[in-house]
């Protein structure tokens, strides 16, 4: 009897092994997808543009999985080395730190959280376990530890003077990559405005108020009130302003946005998003609130799954940057793919150039295609950035 309860035991142990080395790379290849796709055929003049651009992605959830950034792996959609390939310059990491159950771009609530399971699963540390904040703290700390590890290949961006250096970097034939760190929702405050300052001083500069449910700032686009701005999401909101980061307000309500719009003079960011015009679905704000904040002076981010563009072929992402050029005006669109964020694409960043080659073939002028591809989000992170 001892030698089957040893058996059981020396089982279950090996079970348990398996699944945290494998469970982890089975969760993300099933979840960030790139579906299968002839190579792109990007011509001479499209490659010799592309590789002039100074290019911006406004979201990837990468920091969220098991996988270290500095190394290119055969799963997800960006990793340092994709987004050498793909020159891009600048990449904003978002940090994912709650999502529910039965997730869904219509209505959800904040009583589950799958992203507990996913942590233990990936060896977190256990205090993010039980710990929204920590699991923001962790994320951060790894995009930190990845640049320290390698520095010549990224650099993590809080200040315009890093900005700059990075830029200057890329100019002189460097191909640093930069990282810029933002929050998807502000739950992690866990009901403490001071926490805003605890997330600053690790290198936040961008905060998303929501994500997938409502929180204590107010309602989720896919929450269930609709609800505005609450007394604690206006006094966040104020605090974000005296402290300078910048806000997005990708997944907030409408009602959120009409808040924030009317107690902000700074440009606001919608991350990662589609244009409702051109894609008619639960996760894009109404065209005549996008005018609005692209009046703010902001950038609005488009996306390359099907929840934003409704096709994910890189001709109607084509498409939706095409509406949003001639609703809002050239000067505020950027992309914003939400790479890594539980989206199926049809390029991942190291085929990013297959943007460059769509855009001109729909007969986007290459001033546009500079500002698209990033230099809007490059001259707004200027103007905003501390100074450093």
């Amino acid at each position: 009897m001892k030698k089957l309860i040893f058996a059981v035991l020396a089982l279950v142990v090996a079970l348990v092994i398996a699944a945290l080395i494998f469970l982890p790379g089975y969760l993300e290849d099933t979840t960030n997808v790139v579906a299968e796709h002839a190579p792109y055929d990007i011509s001479d003049d499209s490659a010799a543009l592309h590789e002039k651009l100074v290019i911006a992605d406004l979201h990837s959830d990468t920091l969220l999985w098991a996988r270290d950034p500095l190394l290119r792996a055969d799963r997800g959609h960006v990793d340092v080395p994709r987004l050498e390939e793909g020159n891009v310059a600048l990449q904003v990491f978002s940090v994912v730190t709650k999502v529910p159950r039965g997730l869904n771009y219509d209505e959800n609530t904040a009583d589950s959280d799958q992203i507990t399971l996913l942590a233990i699963a990936q060896r977190w540390p256990p205090r993010t376990w039980n710990s929204l904040l920590e699991r923001a703290v962790y994320q951060a700390e790894r995009l930190h530890e990845a640049a320290a590890a390698k520095p010549d290949a990224l650099k993590v961006i809080e200040t315009k003077a890093q900005l700059e250096e990075l830029l200057k970097a890329r100019a002189e034939g460097g191909n640093i990559v930069g990282g810029l760190l933002a929050t998807e929702g502000l739950h992690p405050l866990e009901g403490d405005v001071d926490n805003i300052k605890v997330l600053y001083n690790i290198g936040y500069r961008m905060m998303g108020l929501h994500h997938f449910f409502d929180n204590d700032l107010g309602g989720s686009l896919h929450g269930l009130s609709g609800a505005g701005l609450t007394d604690f999401g206006k006094e966040v909101v104020k605090e974000l302003e005296a402290q300078g980061i910048m806000i997005d307000v990708a997944h907030s309500s409408p009602a959120v946005v009409e808040d924030v719009l009317a107690m902000t003079q700074s440009p606001i960011f919608v991350s990662h998003t589609g244009v409702k015009g051109a894609c008619n679905t639960a996760r894009n704000l109404e065209d005549d609130l996008m005018k609005r904040i692209a009046a703010t002076g902001g950038v609005i981010g488009i996306g390359y799954w099907d929840g934003a563009v409704c096709d994910i072929d890189p001709k109607s992402v084509v498409k939706s940057l095409r509406y949003a050029v001639d609703l809002l005006g050239a000067d505020h669109v950027g992309l914003g793919s939400d790479y890594d964020g539980g989206t199926t694409v049809m390029f991942d960043t190291a085929e990013i150039a297959v943007l460059t080659e769509e855009m001109r073939a729909a007969g986007f002028k290459d001033a546009e295609i500079r500002k698209i591809m990033g230099g809007n989000i490059i001259r707004l992170f200027k103007e905003r950035l501390p100074a450093g």
